[in-house]
């Protein structure tokens, strides 16, 4: 017979053993920043403080070919009004199109490369930082930009200036499923996005931001072999894609929620979430009978891709880096909802 000391004991392990097993895993939480002008608001801080995020990675530049220019030249590079808050780490981000590979040699990559390193820190320094530990390469690389890419990636990792620095890429879903011809990138660490899977430039309902059968279908058993480590970016952003003519013909920036409120300038597809235009709107360039669809992502959406890569990812420990940080996002969701979603992890 157990004494009840033993028994108490006993119970009391117990009950830490089971609080232990119950707690939820800790994961950094990151933000995206993708303005050419840095300054952010006041929602976008509340938030950033409220989920206690520690990274921001800020695209810091584009790289690619002005219009009849044959030299790879920054694009749009960012101008800081303020600088990052102290309990952030700046991660800086570059965008290279990867056209700019088909006529680069390895000479004029290396060059590349050391063009780009002290534009980046004075970048960052520009940021209110005296450093950064990490350098993020953002490409679309495919079969035939594969190998200069990767090559680059190698080689940046070779210059002492980033001797300290972790050089890490972003791995998009046809990347992640087609190993055979797109290859694993050289270094350690890559960031999952898991977004802009579908086709825009489709006609019809879709979803090209955020689709769950496409999601299974290009990581459904692929993540847990994975050789690198992953951080997850997810999607927290919305866009009217416009079509004419059942065509493709742009991403409006100049229509939101309000005007599908207004029925005499939108009608409702009552089969679909498209919207057809009842007369010509000229502050968006569009003519009557083109058709809007509205793409975004909810909280319930973005926790069932929560709990699907958490299945794949089998329980490892990640970043997750939420794309992007501006007042016209942020404010679509609440500090709980994003919590909710971290929490799925």
């Amino acid at each position: 017979m157990v004494s009840p000391k033993i028994n108490t004991f006993l119970c009391a392990a117990l009950s830490i053993i089971l609080l232990i097993s119950c707690q939820k895993k800790e994961h950094s939480v990151g933000f995206y920043y993708w303005k050419t002008i840095y300054k952010p608001d006041t929602i976008s801080q509340k938030i950033v403080q409220e989920l206690k995020s520690d990274a921001l990675f800020i695209r810091v530049m584009d790289i690619d070919f002005t219009d009849g220019g044959i030299e790879p030249t920054p694009i749009s590079p960012i101008s800081f009004e303020q600088t990052v808050d102290q309990n952030q780490e700046l991660i800086p981000v570059v965008f290279i199109n990867q056209r700019i590979f088909t006529e680069l040699d390895s000479l004029e990559i290396r060059g590349l490369a050391h063009k780009m390193i002290p534009f980046i820190s004075s970048k960052v320094k520009q940021g209110g930082k005296d450093s950064f530990k990490e350098l993020q390469i953002d490409c679309d690389w495919t079969k035939s930009s594969r190998d200069k890419y990767f090559y680059l990636l190698e080689f940046l990792q070779t210059i002492p200036e980033l001797n300290d620095v972790t050089v890490t890429s972003t791995l998009r879903l046809h990347q992640v499923k087609n190993i055979q011809t797109n290859g694993i990138p050289p270094i350690k660490k890559a960031t999952l996005m898991c977004y802009n899977m579908g086709n825009l430039r489709q006609f019809g309902d879709h979803n090209s931001i955020l689709n769950q059968q496409d999601l299974t279908t290009y990581l459904s058993g692929t993540l847990k072999n994975y050789p690198l480590q992953l951080d997850i970016a997810l999607p927290l952003f919305d866009w009217y894609v416009a079509f004419r003519d059942h065509q493709y013909i742009g991403i409006s920036k100049y229509i939101d929620q309000a005007d599908f409120a207004d029925k005499s300038l939108f009608t409702r597809n009552p089969k679909t979430e498209l919207y057809i235009l009842n007369q010509d709107l000229q502050k968006a360039n569009l003519k009557k009978g083109d058709v809007i669809r509205h793409e975004f992502v909810s909280k319930d959406q973005l926790i069932a891709t929560a709990k699907f890569l958490n299945k794949e990812l089998q329980g490892k420990e990640n970043r997750i880096i939420f794309y992007h940080l501006a007042p016209e996002v942020i404010s679509n969701y609440s500090y709980a909802d994003l919590q909710e979603v971290i929490a799925t992890f």
